[in-house]
C-alpha cells in the first residue's frame, strides 16, 4: 500500500523521537550540537551571489529532468502541512506557504493558534508562532534504473534567531528508506550550512553516527539566491553550493544502503525544537524563506 505524504508526515511528526520530517536525535551527534572540529569543512564554500543553474549543464551530459517546479502557479506539485510538530514551537499552516512573483515564500509568523498538543494529543497547547513545510507528492531515488539523482534548489534561507531553513527527503518507516539532509541553515548564523543523512534497519533507530557535518560559506546566505545541489549515488552523497563541489559524504559506509529508497522531498522553516540548544523563545524572530525553485534530474 503506498503512503501518501501527509499520512507520511502526520506519521513522522506524532512518533516518538521524531520531529518534522522524522529528523531523530543522533545519540551521538545530536542536531542540537555543534559538529566537532573534524565534522568541520576546512574550506571555506565560495559561493556566488545571485548564482543561477544552467539545466544544459546536466542535459547537455546526459541527464534528464524528471521533476521542475518554478513557482509560477500553484502547489499542486506539493502538499502544505497543517499542525504542531513534537518538540517545536510553530504551528504549520498552509497560508504560510505562498507562491509570489515566481517564488515559494515558507513564512514565519507572530501570531497564536490553539490546537492539541503535538505532544499529546489530548492536551489543547496554545503556539505563539506560525510557520510554512511543503512535502512533494511524488518520491525520487537513485536506483539500478537511475543510479545518479541531482536535487537542486535555489534559496535565499531565513534569517532571524530561532529559525531553521531546512531543505531535505525523506522515506516511510523513518530511517529505513533514509533521509538525506541537502542543507539545514540556523537563522542566527547564516554563514554556514549542515548537512547530515539517516538510514536504520529498524524503524526509529538510526545507524549513521558521522553523518552530520558543517560547511562555512563567505558570505551570508540569507541575502543572495543561491543553489544547493546534492548528487545521490549509491557510494556517496555529493555536496554542492553555487556549482562548485563543497563536500562528499561517505561516512560509516552506509550511503550504498539508501539505494532504492523512495524519498519525498520537502521544504520547511521550523523553529526552535532540538536545533537549538537554550532557545529563549522570547527571543525568536519571524522570517521568511525564499524558494525560486526545486529541479531534479536522473542519469543513467
Amino acid at each position: 500500500m503506498k503512503t501518501s505524504p501527509q499520512t507520511l508526515f502526520l506519521l513522522c511528526s506524532l512518533s516518538l523521537g521524531c520531529f518534522l520530517g522524522c529528523k531523530k536525535v543522533d545519540p551521538v551527534t545530536p542536531g542540537t550540537q555543534k559538529p566537532s572540529s573534524s565534522n568541520v569543512n576546512p574550506k571555506i564554500a565560495a559561493t556566488v551571489c545571485d548564482y543561477d543553474f544552467n539545466d544544459t549543464t546536466l542535459t547537455a551530459n546526459g541527464w534528464t529532468k524528471v521533476f521542475d517546479d518554478e513557482f509560477t502557479g500553484d502547489l499542486s506539485n506539493w502538499y502544505a502541512y497543517t499542525g504542531p510538530v513534537r518538540n517545536e514551537l510553530q504551528y504549520y499552516k498552509p497560508d504560510n506557504a505562498q507562491i509570489a512573483n515566481g517564488v515559494l515564500q515558507l513564512s514565519v509568523k507572530q501570531e497564536s493558534v490553539t490546537s492539541p498538543s503535538a505532544e499529546d494529543s489530548t492536551v489543547q497547547k496554545t503556539y505563539n508562532f506560525t510557520s510554512g513545510s511543503i512535502v512533494s507528492n511524488s518520491t525520487f531515488t537513485a536506483n539500478s534504473a537511475t543510479p545518479k539523482v541531482r536535487i537542486i534548489a535555489r534559496v535565499k534561507v531565513a534569517s532571524g534567531y530561532g529559525l531553521v531553513s531546512l531543505f531535505e527527503s525523506y522515506g516511510v518507516d523513518w530511517p529505513t528508506n533514509g533521509q538525506i539532509n541537502f542543507f539545514q541553515v540556523e537563522g542566527n548564523d547564516t554563514k554556514e550550512y549542515f548537512t547530515n543523512y539517516f538510514y536504520g534497519q529498524r524503524a526509529g533507530e538510526n545507524l549513521v553516527k558521522n553523518g552530520f557535518f558543517s560547511n562555512p560559506a563567505d558570505e551570508d546566505l540569507s541575502t543572495c539566491w543561491h543553489v544547493f545541489e546534492t548528487e545521490w549515488t549509491k557510494s556517496s552523497l555529493n555536496y554542492y553550493l553555487d556549482g562548485k563541489l563543497v563536500e562528499t559524504k561517505t561516512a560509516d559506509d552506509l550511503v550504498p544502503f539508501l539505494f532504492g529508497k523512495a524519498e519525498n522531498i520537502a521544504l520547511s522553516v521550523p523553529i526552535g525544537g532540538l536545533y537549538y540548544e537554550n532557545l529563549v523563545p522570547a527571543n525568536v524572530q519571524t522570517g521568511v524563506m525564499y524558494v525560486d525553485y526545486v529541479k531534479v534530474f536522473t542519469s543513467h
